[in-house]
């Protein structure tokens, strides 16, 4: 077995342990980076420092550190700044940006002893749920070539799911990282907001409301990463208890095989000695799509200027988003701030009343990688945002979440659970999903 198809805490140990060393999984990394990336386009950036960081991790353990994720190779999306590093937001705008200082997070990721493969594909200005840009083309689903992994944290999806890296980096500010790693078969946690600094870095279309995210292959990993992001500890639940909703009260149509699955997984979490309750969530008719000119303006001010002059160099989704921005009234960006506010407030109430509540991750499997969205959910047509129907309130929240592999649809297509918690909760979400998943394994 590869050194890189172990976890990211198995791998670690064994760097430690000195069954294998940095410099190795290095070259396996680079190697498999070259061969399985061209069929995915997860990379869109290669360090060109990997191995001599690889070495340094080396003279650090030698040296007796003892570190955490000794070795593990990881990717950064393409909206974090890695020092030195060209990070493009996928915008031709930023084509030739590179980044000049490090985020907070991959600093830390580097002093517990990560070493940085590269930089992943992610959509426009991670403001699609789908990851394709004008600048980096087409990033496909490791599980079927034809369909694509989501986004905007796709590439840092395709590359785990590829078994490139072990763990990946992406930000999440509607459900990028929890959608992707739902389409993939990965797990994604959104840490409660601020919980990781999120810094520095380029400024947001709406402040307050992404975050960084790890993405890996199972729970252990991501208590892992968050351990060493945020200083967080998973603590066991001493009995697994849910609010489950299959439409997290918003009405929104369940493609059958996502139905199916929620149920199913729900009867066996009740055979398995799990409370489980109906969740109730008094939402008010507002949904999750209902906060998007937030993100329109905020695209509008920061690049209609050079909108109005080439809108050719945008992605077509992009540039129609920042043209609806242009036109907005303060009123209704005002009224959308409202929106905001009153989701807070149904999703926190909610979680006071339940604890934790269960959702899908997504009403629908992943899509074909040319298409921003679903042309169909639940049998109808779909809105522009239905396949983003259960995560946006989480963001607006500020609370946390974590999406769990809990199947496939009938075409071998993966689906996730999504697991959502107070603000502050996350060592105890992490600890639930521990529990919960081999149950979700076993039932899959």
């Amino acid at each position: 077995m590869s050194a890189l198809d172990l976890t990211a805490r198995d791998l670690a140990a064994a760097v430690r342990h000195g069954d294998t060393t940095p410099q190795s999984v290095a070259a396996e990394a680079r190697a498999r980076a070259e061969a399985r990336n061209p069929a995915i386009n997860a990379i869109c950036f290669l360090n060109p420092a990997f191995d001599a960081e690889a070495e340094a991790v080396a003279t650090r353990l030698a040296a007796g550190e003892d570190l955490p994720l000794a070795g593990v190779p990881l990717l950064i999306k393409d909206n974090i700044w890695v020092k030195g590093l060209r990070v493009a937001q996928g915008s031709r705008l930023f084509a030739d940006h590179v980044a000049p200082e490090e985020a907070e997070a991959v600093r830390r990721l580097r002093a517990a002893g990560a070493t940085i493969l590269g930089i992943a594909t992610c959509s426009e200005f991670a403001c699609k749920g789908a990851t394709n840009s004008p600048l980096h083309g087409v990033t496909r689903n490791p599980v079927n070539l034809e369909m694509g992994p989501g986004g905007s944290s796709g590439g840092s999806v395709a590359a785990v799911r590829a078994g490139i890296v072990p763990l990946a980096l992406g930000t999440d500010a509607g459900g990028s990282s929890r959608r992707p790693p739902a389409h993939t078969g990965l797990c994604g946690m959104k840490p409660t907001m601020d919980l990781i600094p999120y810094g520095p870095s380029f400024d947001e279309p709406v402040w307050g409301i992404s975050v960084i995210c790890p993405i890996a292959r199972d729970v252990g990993d991501i208590a892992l990463a968050m351990e060493v992001l945020a200083g967080v500890k998973a603590t066991a639940p001493d009995r697994i208890r849910l609010a489950v909703s299959p439409d997290f009260g918003t009405g929104q149509l369940l493609e059958a095989d996502v139905a199916t699955c929620f149920d199913r997984l729900t009867k066996a979490l009740k055979a398995a000695g799990a409370h489980i309750e109906d969740a109730v969530i008094d939402w008010g008719g507002i949904k999750g799509h209902d906060v998007l000119p937030l993100q329109f303006a905020g695209l509008a001010l920061a690049h209609g200027d050079v909108w109005r002059r080439t809108p050719e160099i945008f992605d077509p989704v992009i540039a129609a988003q920042i043209e609806t921005g242009l036109g907005l009234s303060g009123v209704e960006v005002a009224a959308a701030h409202q929106i905001s506010h009153r989701m807070r407030e149904a999703l926190r109430s909610a979680l006071s009343r339940h604890g934790v509540i269960a959702t899908p991750t997504t009403p629908c499997p992943a899509w074909p990688a040319e298409l921003s969205a679903p042309q169909t959910v639940g049998g109808r047509p779909a809105a522009p945002r239905d396949h983003a129907a259960f995560t946006p309130q989480v963001n607006h929240a500020g609370v946390a979440a974590i999406s769990v592999p809990c199947g496939t649809d009938s075409t071998g297509l993966p689906l996730g659970l999504q697991l959502i918690a107070d603000a502050g909760c996350d060592g105890a979400l992490i600890g639930l999903a521990q529990a919960v998943e081999p149950i979700l394994k076993r039932c899959a």
